[in-house]
């Protein structure tokens, strides 16, 4: 497994950015904020408030979306900031389905390289 410094993105001030300037998705299972940037790094922040619910609930929402970016973080378009914000559903999910919905999203965003399977 390749380690990717700097997959995730942890500054308040980029998080903030994409707030304010990023493109909307909503799903049944999480919602998609994305804007290009001139760093030719893609970062994905993954915020799960307090109104989630408890805090193992929490985590275990951080490590499902963690996984879906690492498995994917090759393929992503470069130069974009990206947020996701989990919902309570993505939970009882399973994870191929969460893991289908999560790339046909990053697809419609123009996220994702095309597969060419």
């Amino acid at each position: 497994m390749t380690t990717h410094r700097g997959m995730f993105l942890r500054s308040s001030r980029d998080i903030e950015w994409v707030k304010r300037r990023g493109r909307r998705l909503s799903t049944n299972w999480f919602n998609l904020l994305a804007c290009r940037r001139d760093d030719p790094a893609t970062q994905v922040g993954i915020i799960v408030g307090r109104r989630f619910g408890v805090a193992v609930r929490r985590n275990q929402a951080k490590r499902i979306f963690r996984e879906l970016v690492r498995h994917c973080h090759d393929d992503l378009l470069p130069g974009h900031l990206v947020l996701v914000f989990p919902k309570r559903d993505a939970l009882i999910q399973p994870y191929a389905e969460l893991k289908r919905i999560w790339e046909a999203s990053l697809l419609r965003c123009h996220l994702l390289r095309p597969r060419s399977d």
